[in-house]
C-alpha cells in the first residue's frame, strides 16, 4: 500500500479509496475514542446551501444514521413537490447519488474482511478479530440493520496497528513514495538553495501522457462523450515552460492560466464494443523548493484583504469546530511565534497514522472527520492541518497533483501552503512529513517539507472545489480533488468504475527554464 492517494495495484478501480480507521494508541494520546460506524456524510453543493426549504437536512440525517431505504422513499417524496428550484433537485438528487457511492466503497461483510486479514496473518483467531473490531480497526457502516465494510478496510489495518503489523507473516515494508525518506534530492535541493540564494532550483524537464479510458459501451454508440484530464498551471520556481505537445482526439482545450482547477477538455463520440480513448501530452520543467526560513525573522503579519480569505472559516471542509479549537490549544498552549505554531501543528498532523481514504465526496467536513477518525489519506491531513493553521491566524492554501520518481512510481497527491512573513506563500507537505538526518546531514533536513518540496510533483491545483472550463453539466465523480480526470455524457456523470486513468512520464534534455 503506497502513501499517495491511491495504492498503485487498486489505482483503476472503485475499491481504490477505502475509509480511514483510528490507530488505537495515537487516538488514546490525542482524541477521545469514537463509535466505530464513521458514517459518510455528503459534500453539499453549493446548490444544496439553498435548499433550506426542503428536507434536505433531514435525508442527510437519515443517510448518516444507515437509513437508506427511508431517505430514498423521503427524496422520492420532495421531488414530487412543484415548489423546488432546480437548485433544490439536484442537491435531493445527490443525495441517492451518495448512497450509491457509498454502497460501491462499503462492500465487504465480516467473514471477507476476515478472509483477507488472513491471507497475511494466517493464524489468526476469531477473538483477536473481534478484539480489533471493537477498537473501530475495521471501519464500517451500518445500512438499514446490516454492516458493511470498507473495501481496502483489510489492508488500513495494518497502517494502524502495530499490533497487527507484527502479527504478519511476512514482514514487507509498505510501497511509500521514495521521496518520504531523506534522500540525496532532499540534500542537493538544500545545498543549491542556500548556495544560490533561489529558492526554485534542481530542475527537471518532463514529458508527461496521461490517458482516460472509458470502458466499451459505459455509452451508447454515437454519443458524445466528454473528458476533462488535469493539466498543470505555471508557477514560477515551481512548475514552467509548459507546452502542450499533442492530444487524442486532437483539439484539446485547455483551460485559462486563471482556473484554479485546471483542466484539458476532450469530446470523442462514443463506438460501439470499443473503449473510448481520451490522452494528452505535455512538456513541463518542474523545480524543487526550498525556503531557509529563520525563525527569528519570521512575524505576525496583518491580515490584508488579499489574504483575508486564507484565514477564514470555508464550509464544508474548513470550519473551526469546538474539537478543533480544542485539539489546537493542546498542541500549541502558550505559543505565540507563528513559525513555532506551525512546526506544532505540522508535527502533531504528522502523528496521525496515514489511512486510504473513502472518495472524498461522501465526506461533509473532512478536516473534522481526519481529527476524530485519528488517521487520514494525504488531503484529509492536509485540509486538517489547513484548518488548524488557519485557526491560528496563519493563511493556508491547498495544492494538489501527481508525484512519481526516477523508479516505477507514481501516484497521485494532495499538499498545500503557508504564508509566513518575510518568505510569502511556502510549501508544506505534511503527509511526507519530519524527515530523519543522519550523522553529518544538514538538521534542517528535518523540517525539508515545512518550506521546501521535491521536484518530482506536478501541481494541478491550486484550490479545492473549483469549477472546471468548460463547465461540467452533471456532478463530480469528485466533488473536491482533480487528479485523475472526469467524464460525462447527455445521460449523466460517469463514476469511476466506468473509467480508467494512467501517468506516464519521461525525462527530457533540460531547456529554457527562467531562474527565479
Amino acid at each position: 500500500m503506497t502513501k499517495g492517494r491511491l495504492a498503485q495495484h487498486e489505482r483503476n478501480t472503485i475499491t481504490h479509496r477505502p475509509a480511514p480507521v483510528a490507530a488505537v494508541d495515537w487516538r488514546r494520546r490525542l482524541l477521545p475514542l469514537l463509535c466505530t460506524a464513521l458514517l459518510a456524510v455528503p459534500v453539499l453543493s453549493p446548490a444544496a446551501t439553498t435548499a433550506s426549504s426542503t428536507p434536505l437536512p433531514a435525508i442527510i440525517a437519515q443517510i448518516d444514521a444507515g437509513h437508506f431505504q427511508a431517505a430514498d422513499a423521503a427524496i422520492t417524496r420532495a421531488l414530487a413537490s412543484s415548489d423546488l428550484s432546480a437548485d433544490q433537485r439536484d442537491a435531493l438528487s445527490f443525495q441517492r447519488e451518495r448512497m450509491r457511492r457509498l454502497r460501491l466503497d462499503f462492500s465487504l461483510d465480516a467473514s471477507q474482511v476476515q478472509a483477507r486479514v488472513r491471507k497475511q496473518i494466517p493464524d489468526l483467531t476469531a477473538a483477536e478479530f473481534d478484539r480489533w473490531n471493537r477498537e473501530g480497526l475495521f471501519e464500517h457502516l451500518s445500512i438499514d440493520g446490516h454492516t458493511y465494510y470498507f473495501n481496502r478496510s483489510p489492508g488500513n489495518l495494518f497502517r494502524i496497528s502495530a499490533e497487527a503489523r507484527a502479527r504478519r507473516a511476512v514482514q514487507a515494508p509498505f510501497d511509500d513514495g521514495p521521496n518520504e525518506i531523506l534522500n540525496d534530492h532532499h540534500r542537493t535541493v538544500l545545498r543549491e538553495a542556500l548556495a544560490s540564494g533561489r529558492t526554485g532550483v534542481d530542475p527537471h524537464r518532463v514529458e508527461v501522457t496521461q490517458t482516460l479510458t472509458v470502458e466499451a459501451d459505459a455509452v451508447p454508440a454515437g454519443e458524445t462523450v466528454r473528458a476533462w484530464i488535469p493539466y498543470p498551471r505555471a508557477i514560477a520556481g515551481q512548475q514552467e515552460d509548459i507546452r502542450l505537445v499533442e492530444s487524442s482526439p486532437a483539439g484539446a482545450r485547455v483551460a485559462p492560466e486563471s482556473t484554479l482547477q485546471r483542466t484539458a477538455y476532450l469530446e470523442k463520440k462514443a463506438v460501439a464494443g470499443q473503449p473510448t480513448v481520451f490522452a494528452i501530452t505535455y512538456d513541463v520543467t518542474v523545480l524543487a523548493q526550498y525556503h531557509a526560513i529563520d525563525p527569528a525573522k519570521v512575524t505576525a503579519k496583518t491580515i490584508t484583504p488579499a489574504l483575508a480569505p486564507y484565514v477564514a472559516e470555508r464550509p464544508p471542509h474548513i470550519v473551526f469546530t469546538d474539537d478543533l479549537r480544542a485539539f489546537s490549544r493542546k498542541v500549541v498552549g502558550d505559543e505565540k511565534d507563528p513559525y513555532r505554531i506551525a512546526q506544532k501543528l505540522f508535527a502533531a498532523v504528522d502523528q496521525i497514522p496515514w489511512a486510504g481514504a473513502r472518495e472524498y465526496s461522501t465526506i461533509s467536513n473532512i478536516s473534522d472527520y481526519t481529527l476524530h477518525a485519528g488517521h487520514g489519506d494525504c488531503g484529509e491531513q492536509t485540509l486538517l492541518l489547513m484548518t488548524l493553521l488557519r485557526l491560528n491566524g496563519i493563511p493556508t492554501r491547498w495544492q494538489s497533483g501527481w508525484i512519481f520518481s526516477d523508479g516505477r512510481y507514481n501516484n497521485i497527491h494532495d499538499w498545500g501552503q503557508l504564508y509566513l512573513p518575510p518568505y510569502g506563500w511556502v510549501p508544506m507537505d505534511v503527509t511526507f512529513g519530519q524527515l530523519q538526518p543522519k550523522p553529518g546531514d544538514n538538521p534542517a533536513l528535518r523540517w525539508f517539507y515545512l518550506g521546501g518540496l521535491d521536484a518530482y510533483r506536478i501541481a494541478f491545483n491550486d484550490d479545492y472545489s473549483q469549477p472546471f472550463v468548460p463547465a461540467k453539466t452533471f456532478p463530480r465523480s469528485e466533488t473536491v480533488d482533480s487528479q485523475r480526470g472526469e467524464v460525462e455524457w447527455k445521460g449523466g456523470n460517469l463514476y469511476f468504475d466506468q473509467w480508467d486513468y494512467h501517468f506516464a512520464w519521461k525525462r527530457l534534455p533540460l531547456q529554457g527554464r527562467s531562474d527565479n
